[in-house]
């Protein structure tokens, strides 16, 4: 029997990888509603939401029949948080960029966006420059990252793995070709 069509998607990566917009271009596709954990994490003036808060919207989230999720919140602090997601998500897809795509990127979007709230931002939280930020993205490679693949080194047969960032035909194809049916939306 094949396999039903795929509706429920986890976006992971860097900051600046283009998580947001992979997840976007996901959902205007293939009909599925997109939720940004960032949205979800802060509070007006990028203040964190209780984590308790947090973790019961994404659980909810995570409950529903049909989503795209980006956004990693994978460390033991959040671990339910992603646990929900990692059970049913049916892929999961792992923009893996190196910094040199990943810090250009996001100095282009804090200049392109400064003192705006994009649309995977929560309610009052304009787009800034955030030193403390830059350094996470800095050194996301060496001190996230690996929690990241410890996560998902038990579901390997659903994740994609991207290098370079992939545009939203190479993400449909590689889904497709691992012969899964896409929503139709």
């Amino acid at each position: 029997m094949p396999p039903g069509p795929i509706t429920r998607i986890m976006v992971m990566g860097p900051p600046g990888s283009g998580k947001s917009t992979l997840a976007r271009m996901l959902g205007e596709r293939l009909g599925l509603p997109v939720h940004h954990a960032d949205a979800l994490f802060h509070d007006p003036g990028w203040v964190a939401r209780p984590r308790e808060d947090f973790i019961a919207d994404m659980v909810a989230i995570a409950a529903q029949p049909a989503w795209v999720i980006d956004g990693n919140y994978s460390g033991a602090h959040y671990g339910p948080a992603i646990a929900d997601r990692l059970a049913r998500a049916e892929r999961i897809i792992l923009l893996d960029l190196p910094r040199r795509v990943t810090i250009p990127r996001i100095l282009r979007r804090v200049a392109r966006h400064h003192g705006q709230q994009r649309p995977d931002s929560a309610a009052g939280c304009p787009e800034r420059l955030d030193w403390a930020f830059l350094g996470y993205c800095w050194q996301w490679r060496r001190a996230v990252r690996p929690g990241i693949l410890r996560v998902l080194a038990g579901v390997e047969d659903r994740v994609i793995w991207f290098r370079r960032s992939p545009g939203l035909d190479r993400v449909l194809a590689d889904m497709d070709s691992l012969g899964l049916r896409l929503s139709s939306g």
